[in-house]
């Protein structure tokens, strides 16, 4: 068994032919589409500032609000709040609602009112069809209080 170390051996030299080719190719598709970035869309932009529309979102907005002295008040936007007793409410939520059933309801309550007068108020919103319901609080008020 003899081992011959004849011309048949691997070759220790590098093929590049296929890397050119590749490289070459990779040359022109960035050659080609290198002009097509550069395109774009021209826009003229104003040189005066528009002026801001009225915030019509404060308009829209009613909230309910019970006292610590359990007076429930109705304000709608930006007027003044209404003392209404809770059969009033009532009538008061459904004819908001028949105008905007979208118009959101803010519920605000003072820390020591009763969990019944709150969910009455709650469930007279629903009731009437105001589906958007938010509670909210103050959380400072009457610091030192449990």
């Amino acid at each position: 068994m003899g081992m011959s170390s004849g011309g048949g051996g691997g070759m220790s030299d590098i093929n590049v032919t296929p890397l050119v080719d590749v490289m070459l190719v990779l040359l022109i598709i960035f050659m080609v589409t290198a002009p097509m970035l550069n395109q774009g869309v021209n826009i003229e932009l104003p040189d005066e500032v528009a002026e801001q529309p009225p915030d019509e979102t404060e308009k829209d907005e009613l909230f309910l609000t019970v006292g610590k002295d359990l007076t429930t008040t109705l304000r709608r936007g930006k007027t003044d709040a209404v003392p209404m007793e809770p059969a009033e409410i009532i009538v008061e939520l459904e004819r908001i609602a028949l105008d905007n059933p979208e118009i959101p309801v803010f519920l605000e309550a003072h820390g020591t009112v009763p969990y019944k007068k709150v969910a009455f108020l709650l469930a007279a919103a629903q009731t009437a069809g105001l589906p958007k319901i938010g509670m909210v609080f103050d959380p400072f008020e009457d610091e030192g209080e449990p």
